[in-house]
């Protein structure tokens, strides 16, 4: 517990209004995506990154932790407090501080919306790619510490590919500038990629400069429907040897289809086992080939079904099912365990094919959706926590999961991170000599283990 001096000194280092030790407050930043509940001992409100050193400073001299936090909707417990301390929330720190049309790139604090980032640099005629599926609430922040991706990731590539600088400050109250702004930058180690996916273990992230493209003047969506997920992979494959250059591959299994078919009370073709879901963007002249060259495999493939949306409300439409599908399996059973594991996209079915053999071997209802172009499976397994049998038959397959997707030369974490709940798993992708070169990377930047403590390895 952190007593009443520690916080009379928080308190005069950044100003009462942004300290809080009430329980409402400790029990609203207890918690993220995941469920998992752990009390910090004081909530602050960064509004700039002299609060930010200041914070750091106070925890430094009480040897307290220190846990960097955005909007909390992650999905591995990253922003938890497990041993306590000060949670530092960033929410406050939201202004696009420059939008540079001339040199493609904004510089925003951590705190920024990522939607509010898009709308802002769409206006500008610019465009920002990342988009996860947190976007209306997730913070450009939590994205760096993350290295989230989403939907458009298979053309346009994950966070990481867009941060050009970031200003940091280390445990020891020292700032970096790390980057530059500029897309090609080879001198020195590359610090900026280190701190990106970090999970805020290594520093404090203050400000981030993201690279911008100019924006795609025109989109077409399709949903493509076949009646197996095999039927589904051979037309991705075929869609990105024909050269299409698509913008999204998404996939959605006959589980998720089901799910939310019944969600929106209609009814689902009994035939139906796997929806793909294809944009391209582009030029008028990009767009028309492009769709012209997913025409011929479409022909090729005879699919089930599909249908071609070009106007704004056309496409929300054929988005609407992707995006339903979280809310409707959350009627399934009360918790979900979200996994988000990257397989290579060929080996998608095999995948798929393992994890229903596992549901039906376990009992367990698991619903399955993802990124069909990168090979990124959203696996969900839907379980009642109260039910330990259940519960105990969840870890044992998520065990395997973990393990056979290694084998497959996969990643037991394509845009979520590792946190907490993937802990566990980092051995078998990383051999005890790779996870010790970790650890010795965390003491150099964090020696005294303040920062974000007890997550990733």
């Amino acid at each position: 517990m952190i007593g009443k001096k520690v916080l009379k000194e928080l308190a005069q280092a950044v100003g009462r209004e942004k300290v809080f030790a009430e329980s409402e407050y400790l029990l609203s930043y207890s918690y993220d995506a995941t469920g998992l509940e752990y009390l910090p001992d004081a909530v602050v409100f960064a509004e700039n990154e002299e609060d930010v050193a200041a914070v750091i400073a106070v925890c430094r001299s009480h040897g307290l932790p220190l846990v960097p936090r955005g909007a909390g909707v992650g999905y591995t417990g990253g922003a938890l407090a497990v041993s306590g301390g000060v949670v530092l929330v960033f929410t406050r720190m939201n202004r696009i501080l420059s939008l540079d049309r001339e040199n493609f790139l904004a510089v925003v604090e951590p705190g920024v919306v990522t939607s509010d980032l898009q709308e802002a640099a769409e206006k500008a005629g610019l465009f920002y790619p990342p988009d996860p599926a947190s976007l209306k609430t997730s913070t450009i922040g939590g994205n760096v510490a993350e290295n989230a991706g989403g939907p458009r990731c298979f053309k346009y590539g994950v966070t990481g590919n867009y941060v050009l600088g970031l200003e940091a400050f280390l445990m020891n109250g020292e700032k970096v500038r790390l980057g530059a702004e500029t897309i090609k930058n080879v001198a020195g180690y590359d610090l900026k990629s280190l701190l990106v996916g970090s999970e805020g273990t290594l520093a404090v992230v203050t400000r981030v400069t993201v690279r911008l493209l100019p924006l795609p003047p025109c989109r077409l969506l399709f949903r493509v429907d076949f009646p197996a997920l095999e039927d589904g992979a051979r037309f991705v494959q075929r869609v990105i040897q024909a050269h299409v250059q698509p913008a999204v591959l998404e996939f959605m299994d006959r589980s998720s289809l089901q799910a939310v078919y019944s969600y929106q009370g209609l009814a689902l073709d009994d035939r139906l086992r796997a929806a793909v879901l294809v944009e391209v963007d582009g030029s008028p002249a990009e767009v028309a080939e492009r769709e012209a060259l997913l025409k011929k495999q479409l022909d090729a493939a005879r699919p089930l079904h599909w249908q071609r949306a070009e106007t704004f409300a056309e496409q929300e439409a054929l988005w609407a099912t992707r995006r339903n599908i979280s809310p409707a399996i959350a009627k399934l059973k009360p918790k979900k365990i979200n996994e988000d594991i990257v397989v290579p996209a060929g080996r998608i079915p095999e995948m798929v094919g393992f994890i229903d053999g596992l549901a039906a071997e376990y009992g367990l209802c698991i619903v399955l959706f993802g990124h069909f172009g990168d090979g990124n499976i959203h696996t969900n397994l839907m379980v009642d926590p109260d039910d330990a049998g259940e519960m105990s038959r969840a870890e044992v397959v998520l065990d395997k999961i973990f393990r056979r997707v290694v084998e497959f030369g996969g990643t037991i974490s394509g845009e979520h991170g590792i946190g907490l709940s993937k802990k566990p798993f980092m051995h078998y992708q990383f051999s005890p000599v790779e996870l010790e070169l970790f650890r010795r990377i965390k003491k150099v930047f964090d020696p005294d283990n303040l920062l974000n403590p007890g997550k990733m390895f």
